[in-house]
């Protein structure tokens, strides 16, 4: 698949989570292949089982800052080169650090700088959503209190992108009618998209 085929595919298939979690410039495309690579682990997890994470995408000085390490940082000493987003390679090894606790930060321009982060969570906001977990609660403060796009795996298997502390986005991987009083996106548009085995929905503005 070419380069631009594939620009092309992920823009088809989640532009319009980017859109409504505002992306702009090289995080739209960033933020398209962290959430392609997020909709892999929801629908596949790892040795049988099902697996929640958390990606953390941009403003990376802020959230490194924001956050600090839980275990020696596995991804430490190894080339920028090797840490894309893009490679195939890198991704399944993403796929197995998924498994250890802790949040993966990503720069904007899709470079994978830290795993096993613990996000702070800020307890003066409304981070905690009923019904969603700590994780959700991390991903909701982080994107309040930066400037970043954070994309979490439930262990249902359900991928939510928050942005500026809401959900804008949440991706089932499979084709499914979903309740809307069951969302956490706002005045979400819910749609099908068969040539992934999808079910998106994105909030309104």
């Amino acid at each position: 698949m070419s380069v631009q085929s594939r620009d092309d595919r992920l823009e088809e298939v989640f532009g319009s989570v980017s859109t409504s979690a505002r992306c702009q410039g090289v995080l739209r495309r960033t933020v398209e292949e962290v959430v392609e690579l997020a909709v892999e682990l929801a629908r596949e997890g790892r040795e049988g089982r099902k697996i929640g994470t958390l990606f953390v995408v941009g403003d990376i000085e802020a959230t490194l800052a924001r956050s600090r390490s839980l275990l020696l940082d596995p991804l430490f000493g190894h080339p920028p080169e090797l840490r894309q987003v893009s490679s195939a390679d890198f991704r399944e090894t993403v796929k197995e650090l998924a498994q250890l606790d802790g949040a993966f930060l990503v720069d904007a321009g899709g470079t994978f700088v830290s795993a096993g982060r613990y996000v702070e969570v800020d307890l003066g906001s409304s981070s905690f959503l009923p019904g969603l977990g700590t994780r959700h609660a991390a991903a909701a403060s982080i994107s309040t209190t930066t400037n970043a796009v954070a994309v979490v795996v439930s262990q249902s298997s359900v991928v939510r992108v928050f942005a500026a502390g809401e959900v804008r986005a949440e991706i089932i991987p499979e084709l499914f009618l979903m309740a809307r009083e069951r969302l956490f996106a706002a005045d979400a548009a819910v749609s099908l998209v068969p040539e992934a085995g999808l079910t998106l929905a994105v909030a309104g503005d």
